[in-house]
């Protein structure tokens, strides 16, 4: 890796670390670099996972005062993303690599619908029970957990706008604000990548150098990226995660 690649590697971990703190996609991001340095994709997939870790961890602590109050759905939470990033990280080296390149851009644009329809729905189903005297289940139930076990499941395989899918079935299912839902999604993409991490570090190859440029990076953008996201209103993040998600849809579709 010459110096340039180096400072590039570098500064996309920066802006990755930056995104997944706000929205998620930092992937799409560095994924793309490690490519060009010529790094081999499954290679450049592990590579990518591990450097992201600091970043989610990162990102998380940003966010801690958004968590108050919210310890036990973040432990039944994580626990399910625990499971859910470990299958797939297993699938990332048991499937060929286009296995899921159908099925993501769908999913992505499924999820960015239910963001930009979520207050709209959530007042629906909020009228709904308010209707027939019942309540929600104050962690969205066994409708949420399987949601985030599958979300989790992608986002242990490649991850791209993984934050997205998590945000857009939480805003859906969970009566909260838009900013400590965010900071749930942080810990649970802390969770997905670091147990994919652990698990690639014994069965995998990867890039040392290109890890650890991402990691420190990425650490850095995590703490921006929580500066940033908690002064957006709702409808400002709403609209990122939009911006982010379109943008995301197009460079899978055009890849």
């Amino acid at each position: 890796m010459s110096i340039w690649e180096a400072v590039a590697v570098f500064a996309t971990g920066i802006g990755a670390g930056t995104i997944n703190t706000i929205v998620g996609s930092g992937t799409l991001i560095t994924f793309p670099v490690l490519l060009a340095i010529g790094l081999p994709p499954v290679t450049a997939n592990v590579s990518n996972t591990l450097g992201l870790v600091p970043g989610s961890i990162s990102g998380a602590i940003g966010y801690r005062r958004e968590l108050n109050g919210q310890r036990g759905r973040a432990l039944r939470f994580g626990a399910v993303a625990l499971v859910g990033g470990l299958t797939g990280a297993i699938l990332l080296l048991a499937l060929p690599s286009s296995a899921f390149d159908t099925i993501v851009p769908v999913l992505i644009a499924i999820a960015l619908v239910l963001v930009i329809a979520q207050p709209r729905l959530s007042a629906a189903l909020r009228a709904r029970r308010a209707r027939n005297g019942t309540t929600a289940h104050r962690d969205g139930g066994i409708a949420l957990l399987t949601g985030l076990l599958l979300a989790s499941v992608y986002g242990g395989y490649f991850g791209a706008a993984q934050g997205i899918i998590y945000l857009s079935l939480m805003g859906m299912l969970l009566n909260e604000d838009l900013q400590r839902l965010n900071a749930l999604k942080n810990v649970l993409a802390a969770l997905v990548n670091g147990v994919a991490a652990i698990f690639f570090l014994f069965v995998a190859d990867f890039d040392w150098s290109a890890v650890l440029l991402i990691a420190v990076g990425s650490a850095l953008g995590g703490q921006l990226g929580a500066k940033v996201g908690r002064r957006l209103p709702p409808t400002a993040l709403r609209a990122v995660i939009v911006a982010v998600g379109l943008a995301a849809i197009v460079q899978l579709a055009l890849k």
